[in-house]
């Protein structure tokens, strides 16, 4: 079977391989396989590969290999390409709290939806969501498989500061916030997890192919995880 793909420059240093135009398992583990395949040439000039949804950037360096160069090296790589599995999933539970203390955005959001804040709860609890890709921070994991009724609009404003932790909503998405940043998604919750950790490894908790299910747990529970 013949996957297509396509390449074209980004800037002056940079390559985008687009592998699909929806997000979909499918498309996601072909970009991921890519990267493999990529990453085990060992490109002299490639500096970095960075997965999303449906594309890989290549980062390389201009001065030691040409766009056409690196592409004809790339298009060896891609002819490995296959859309079997990658590896069987992980299954991570999450536990959160939805507590107003942690949940500043929650109220908002079940208005926007049309729905009590318990029901967000239930919804957001109830999907089966899978790592696509890390992104904007260290470890931050972008998840789909959310239920389309939760979905809601990042805020106007972002917040200045983001606590570590926080459980997030923006447009059909949902994620958590390793590390404590700026950011403008809805939070509707918090969990006593640390997705990060640089004295490991492997830095982060999470991985792109793994598969989440959230768990709600009390402020009590929250606050008793935080002193274990």
């Amino acid at each position: 079977m013949t996957i297509p793909f396509t390449g074209s420059p980004l800037g002056d240093s940079a390559l985008l391989i687009t592998l699909g135009d929806a997000i979909s398992d499918t498309v996601n583990d072909r970009v991921h396989q890519t990267a493999e395949l990529i990453t085990r040439a060992r490109i002299p000039a490639v500096l970095d590969v960075v997965p999303a949804f449906a594309t890989l950037t290549v980062h390389y360096d201009p001065c030691r290999l040409t766009y056409e160069a690196l592409w004809s090296e790339i298009e060896q790589c891609l002819s490995h390409l296959s859309d079997q599995s990658r590896h069987s999933a992980r299954v991570i539970e999450i536990p959160v709290c939805y507590d107003n203390v942690f949940a500043p955005d929650l109220a908002e959001v079940a208005y926007y939806c049309g729905l009590p804040p318990e029901d967000v709860i239930r919804r957001h609890c109830q999907g089966n969501y899978r790592v696509y890709f890390l992104g904007f921070s260290p470890g931050f994991p972008f998840l789909a498989g959310m239920d389309p009724d939760i979905s809601c609009p990042r805020k106007k404003s972002p917040r200045l500061k983001t606590p570590a932790g926080s459980v997030g909503i923006a447009g059909g998405q949902t994620g958590i916030y390793p590390l404590e940043t700026p950011g403008g998604w809805q939070l509707i919750g918090r969990t006593p997890l640390k997705l990060i950790n640089f004295d490991q490894p492997t830095p982060t908790l999470l991985q792109p192919g793994d598969q989440i299910r959230f768990k709600a747990i009390s402020r009590d529970t929250f606050e008793h995880w935080e002193d274990s």
